[in-house]
């Protein structure tokens, strides 16, 4: 595997690229175009100067997170085909500049969901979390207006303002889309983007949803074993595969997260792991990476990712704010550094333990 850390770029980000290099075994950077809007064409010299910017810091742009996909393709608008050959015109351009791996995910809405981005731990961190009670006490637009205070000024992915400024004609559009439709439309957008994916060597790595279970009524697929696979039946391509979030998944405790891993060997692009600690199944908050910080067994997570032979990129996912950092609510420097070599002592460990 290549451990990495995700960089919102040089205008968005706190962490710098020569900070990102001298974490010891952090070879890779996921980074994205966050400027771009969903269903906008990525112009290929932005694309050539993300890579050379990440290059000549000495560290290679392993993957994109994300290419955002329009809410046209996922509610299946009849104008959805401009954005989905928008979004194929795109990726011809990653393949070009030998970018192989794009994270995307598929949810309405919310791109994820947190009603707290710095709940106080006992240790005096503070980090993101979710009360399903604190959700059902909301009205959808109030819940931007209910976190933003905390966002230390930045501009929070999938919470965009002017994005955000829509909510209401967002839960309009999908108003007629359940699961099944929303599967459908899924289905019809791999099937198109498929072929570019073959020629150029793309793997398309699905995000899951975040919490995983409905929120605010909405629908939600990409949540458990049992979907998963569904996916990777219905359009059975090796370039169709997933991002193993244990973080998103872990959210409902009946995902048996090694389980998991194990059934997707082949098809796991690139993994997000990090760990939560429930004070109820409803009740969350995001801890440090180390297993004993909270709920999942991070060497047990680890393993089963040897175990299926993933070689792909991974990263640390979000971290708690320590030792006085202002950043991005979960893309601070500090705890994802920590993270980043606290997974790779465990590769190490069961790679050797292993020969």
């Amino acid at each position: 595997m290549q451990m990495t850390l995700r960089w919102y770029g040089s205008k968005y980000d706190t962490v710098t690229l020569k900070q990102i290099r001298q974490i010891p075994g952090v070879t890779g950077v996921i980074s994205t175009l966050y400027g771009t809007a969903p269903g906008e064409v990525w112009e290929m010299d932005d694309i050539l100067a993300l890579k050379k910017e990440i290059e000549d810091a000495g560290l290679e742009l392993t993957g994109i997170e994300s290419v955002n996909v329009h809410d046209a393709i996922k509610v299946g608008t009849p104008d959805r085909d401009k954005y989905i050959d928008n979004y194929i015109t795109t990726l011809e351009r990653l393949g070009q500049a030998g970018i192989h791996m794009v994270c995307y995910n598929f949810m309405p809405v919310f791109d994820w969901t947190r009603t707290e981005l710095a709940r106080v731990r006992p240790d005096g961190s503070t980090v993101l979390a979710y009360t399903q009670e604190a959700v059902d006490a909301l009205k959808p637009e109030e819940m931007f207006a209910s976190i933003s205070s905390d966002a230390n000024g930045a501009i929070l992915p999938g919470w965009e303002p002017e994005r955000m400024e829509h909510i209401k004609e967002l839960f309009e559009m999908y108003k007629e889309v359940d699961d099944e439709k929303l599967f459908a439309n899924l289905k019809y957008f791999l099937e198109r983007i498929m072929p570019v994916c073959d020629k150029y060597d793309i793997n398309m790595a699905i995000h899951p949803d975040d919490p995983a279970w409905s929120v605010f009524g909405l629908p939600r697929i990409i949540i458990n074993k049992e979907n998963i696979l569904r996916m990777m039946k219905m359009v059975d391509n090796p370039h169709n595969g997933v991002t193993f979030c244990s973080g998103s998944y872990g959210t409902n405790l009946e995902n048996d997260l090694p389980d998991m891993i194990r059934s997707l060997k082949g098809r796991i692009h690139f993994a997000h792991v990090r760990n939560l600690k429930f004070n109820s199944p409803t009740d969350f908050e995001e801890s440090a990476h180390l297993s004993s910080d909270g709920t999942f067994d991070m060497y047990e997570i680890m393993l089963a990712l040897y175990d299926i032979g993933f070689d792909g990129p991974i990263r640390p996912d979000h971290g708690r704010m320590i030792w006085d950092e202002v950043a991005m609510p979960g893309y601070g420097l500090y705890d994802r550094a920590l993270g980043a070599t606290y997974l790779n002592g465990l590769w190490e460990a069961i790679c050797k333990s292993h020969k």
